[in-house]
């Protein structure tokens, strides 16, 4: 499921809640705070995402042109080697000099390669620990809701036991 359908859900569960007896605004937690927080982090959301896919179409451009450079050299440096095979005095240095040319462009494109997808998992990783804490807080405000939940809002009486919802 989508994490945006997912935030729209819970906050649709948050809306329709019982509410606590005697009360019209409480369910174990302000309504109007957990989905201010959590109409926050819809908010972040699709800005980190659209970060992420730009990252990933950047990666994909760069390695795109790195592609064409490199077959841009690769055929720049075939061309060399065949003229300069076709002069019998030096097919020697022609193949040399083109299999220098291309074992250039191969490892330019390796390297360009590497560091595009060293750029591109570094964001990703960053992109990781921001999702991560973000679970870890719904999870935390989860288990705050359920502990609530468990030890009741309504002190009555000490022989009392709260309302099961």
């Amino acid at each position: 499921m989508d994490p945006l359908d997912r935030i729209d859900e819970i906050i649709s569960l948050v809306e329709q809640a019982r509410s606590v007896p005697m009360s019209r605004t409480n369910f174990m937690f302000e309504r109007a705070e957990m989905v201010a927080l959590l109409d926050e982090l819809r908010s972040e959301l699709p800005g980190d995402l659209r970060r992420a896919v730009a990252l990933l179409e950047e990666r994909d451009k760069i390695i795109d042109a790195g592609k064409r450079e490199a077959d841009r050299i690769v055929s720049e440096g075939e061309t060399e080697h065949a003229r300069l095979v076709s002069v019998n005095e030096i097919t020697v240095s022609a193949e040399h000099e083109g299999a220098r040319i291309i074992s250039e462009a191969r490892a330019e494109a390796q390297r360009l390669r590497e560091e595009v997808d060293d750029y591109v998992d570094t964001a990703l990783a960053n992109f990781e620990q921001f999702l991560t804490r973000a679970l870890s807080s719904i999870e935390r405000g989860r288990d705050k809701m359920h502990a609530l939940r468990e030890i009741g809002t309504f002190q009555g009486e000490e022989n009392e036991r709260p309302l099961p919802f």
